[in-house]
Parts: structure tokens; sequence; C-alpha cells
């Protein structure tokens, strides 16, 4: 059995208004997705931003075999803190943790832990990146074995990483994020980071789009109108028809290899 420490990036009060709703909590799916390759691990979830049990899992951080760092809501430029207390728990784990996944939200902080930089970005994803490319260093990364050289996937971020950390690599982009992935070493820790959503299902994507319908088109303004919105979320419900399932979540496959 592998003990892996799940970090929860939303806010508690995110997480309450996805469950009034029947939307899984970002710690559910990656539970779900992580039961699809093996039933062999044992978890701990924490929330930096509101736990009070946060010293007694920094405590012991040198017991796990990896940590998954998932999405959130949050922007990490709004400094609150909230957020600095997130970031300061992943100094934590960055000289702790051995192996560390961080995805999207997690990436970004990250990668603001270890001295690189995240700005608001100038397109966004909205349930789904089109056209990740792999590149050179991408092959030759454990994160990507098995993986298509070119894929859609999962994806829900405003952000994006502009500043790499100090020695760090990037593994694939697209069109909208140069970033789409990452390697990195700090002190013994070694991150591999995405800004998509290997763990996050298509159909849950279009759950969030409409739960967010109005905030997407009054506030972030990525939508013209109501009917724009269902244009997009039949244009995500076609690639849920081409997707194979397995192929789509590769990446936490080969981390969880990683971790052997």
């Amino acid at each position: 059995m592998k003990n892996i420490l799940i970090v929860e990036g939303n806010l508690r009060e995110e997480n309450q208004s996805f469950s009034k709703v029947g939307i899984q909590t970002h710690t559910e799916s990656l539970k779900d997705s992580l039961a699809y390759f093996t039933n062999e691990l044992n978890f701990d979830v924490v929330n930096p931003s509101s736990d009070q049990n946060i010293q007694l899992i920094s405590d012991k951080l040198e017991n796990y075999d990896g940590l998954i760092w998932g999405g959130s809501s949050l922007n990490i430029y709004d400094d609150t803190p909230e957020i600095k207390k997130q970031i300061e728990f992943m100094k934590d784990c960055q000289k702790k943790v051995k192996k560390i996944l961080a995805i999207c939200w997690g990436l970004q902080v990250a990668v603001t832990a270890a001295g690189g930089q995240v700005k608001k970005a100038n397109n966004s994803h909205i349930g789904i990146a089109n056209e990740i490319e792999v590149n050179e260093n991408g092959i030759k990364h454990p994160l990507y074995i098995n993986k298509d050289r070119k894929f859609n996937s999962p994806a829900f971020n405003f952000d994006e990483v502009v500043k790499l950390p100090k020695n760090g690599i990037c593994l694939a982009s697209n069109k909208i994020n140069k970033i789409q992935s990452l390697y990195f070493e700090i002190n013994d820790t070694k991150v591999w980071g995405l800004q998509y959503h290997p763990e996050i299902t298509y159909e849950k994507m279009i759950s969030l789009i409409q739960f967010r319908k109005d905030k997407l088109i009054e506030n972030r303004k990525v939508f013209k109108n109501t009917e724009d919105v269902e244009k997009h979320i039949l244009f995500i419900k076609k690639e849920i028809l081409v997707t194979n399932r397995e192929k789509r979540m590769m990446e936490l496959k080969n981390w969880l290899n990683h971790l052997n």
C-alpha cells in the first residue's frame, strides 16, 4: 500500500456549493480516477486554507510516498490569506515529500512556491484543452509514457505559468498555454506539473460550465450568451464520444508507477 496525501485547493465554501448541486469535489474526482488504476492506496486529505490540523499533517509529510495537489477556482495573484497559506504549505511539502503531482491550481501553487511566476492568461480553457502537444523533453519524460504526442484533455483555467522555477523544464504546450506541463526538482523533491485535468471527466466539466454559466457570461466574458454556452457544451460532448478513458488519464497511471 502507498500512502498518498491529497491537497484540496478549493475553499470549503466552494466545495459546499459543488455538493449542493451534486458535483463532485476535485478530491472526490481524483480518488475515483486513481481507483480506476489501483485500490492499493491509503489517502489523507488536507485543505491548507481552512483545516485547523495543518501542523499535524506537516509533521508527518516525510511519511507519504507521494502528494497530489488538485484544482481550484482561486487565482494565485489575488494573494489572499487563504492563498498565502497554500503557498507556505507547498513550500513545506517541497522540502519533505519526494514526489509531487501538481494539477492545474496545484501546478500554479508549486511554481509560485518554487520561485516561478503565474499570471492571468490572454485566453482560457473552458472544460477542454485542444491539441496539447508533447515536446522533445516530454517524449523522454516518464509522465508521457504511452501517451499520444498530441491530445485533447479536460481543462478549466484562466491563468498560466509565465516563468518556470529554477531548472524547470516545459514538457508540453498548446496554442493557449505555452506551458501545459512541466518538470522541476527542488530540494530532493521531484514535481510533475499539469495545467490540464486528466483526473476530471468531460461530464463533470460540462456540469461545471452549467454551474458557472452566469459568471462565465457576465464576469469572465468568455461566452456572449446562453446559446454560446450550449454550443460549447455540444463541442465537448462530441469529444466524449471519441475519448479513451485510460489514455485520458495516462499521466495518473504513469505517476503512480513512478512511486514504485
